[in-house]
């Protein structure tokens, strides 16, 4: 084993374990990847929040670190946080011989980390709007048979049918197409966030083709979804993030008037403190 793949796989096992996690197969996921490969040539620029700061070289070693690559930082693009992503992509569970749909692709990165937890019978659809990233997206994942990049607005595209939907861009709600698109079990794992401040990761899960599960899984901050933002929504969210716990979230209902168990109220959406299946609602 070379240097750089020591430092890879001891940053798969200490991104997962930080998460409290075991998952053999998400750390063989992330173990598997050379970020190296994603994230343009070193030095490369490090997120810290007012800015970006170079690393001390083009070592990939570096980059095996819990921290926030610059991709674009004109446009403050960056390749994620690692245990964020761990955490999310456990909510999101997916599993061998799925298809999954990935919105706001990036460089690849997290995508081919999908791709190597659905295997070689499974499918990855990666969504970047912006064209010249969905071109490098391309590019880095052209070596594996079951991804797909598309330089297309998860907002505009067809979302092809699916297991799971992971989004790495901020909606203040959850868009019709999204939803419709889930397979029975189907998971939507999406930043669910206010145009302010932060928002929480919501897992939604369709339990049957009219009812959907949904549990916060973490708060966070996201660059917009462009095409899934709207004022009234984000407004909804702030007050319900203000006055509400994340804890009580059960359900997703759509089309229905919302009841006195409603968490946050949206235009033909709503969340609910009711389990999906109370019948009572």
């Amino acid at each position: 084993m070379n240097t750089t793949a020591e430092h890879r796989h001891f940053y798969a096992e200490f991104i997962v374990r930080s998460i409290g996690s075991t998952d053999a197969r998400l750390i063989e996921a992330f173990a598997a990847v050379p970020r190296e490969d994603y994230v343009g040539k070193g030095p490369w620029p490090v997120f810290v929040g007012s800015g970006y700061l170079p690393t001390i070289s083009n070592d990939p070693s570096l980059i095996y670190q819990d921290i926030l690559i610059g991709l674009a930082t004109d446009r403050k693009i960056n390749n994620g946080q690692p245990t964020l992503h761990a955490r999310c992509l456990a909510a999101a569970a997916p599993s061998a011989g799925e298809t999954v749909v990935h919105v706001g692709a990036g460089t690849g990165y997290y995508t081919a980390v999908l791709a190597a937890l659905v295997g070689p019978t499974g499918r990855v659809v990666g969504l970047e709007r912006e064209t010249d990233i969905a071109e490098r997206a391309a590019s880095n994942l052209k070596h594996l048979s079951n991804v797909e990049v598309r330089a297309e607005s998860a907002t505009e595209a067809s979302i092809p049918a699916c297991d799971v939907i992971y989004v790495n861009a901020g909606a203040t709600h959850p868009p019709s197409a999204w939803l419709d698109a889930l397979s029975v079990g189907g998971r939507l794992v999406f930043p669910l966030t206010p145009n302010e401040g932060f928002g929480v990761m919501l897992k939604v899960v369709r339990k049957s083709p009219a009812t959907f599960s949904a549990s916060a899984v973490t708060r966070v901050a996201f660059i917009p979804c462009i095409g899934a933002r709207d004022a009234v929504a984000s407004a909804s969210l702030t007050a319900a993030l203000e006055r509400q716990s994340l804890k009580e979230v059960r359900s997703l209902r759509r089309g229905t008037p919302p009841d006195e168990s409603a968490w946050c109220i949206g235009s033909g959406w709503w969340l609910s403190t009711a389990e999906p299946g109370d019948a009572s609602i």
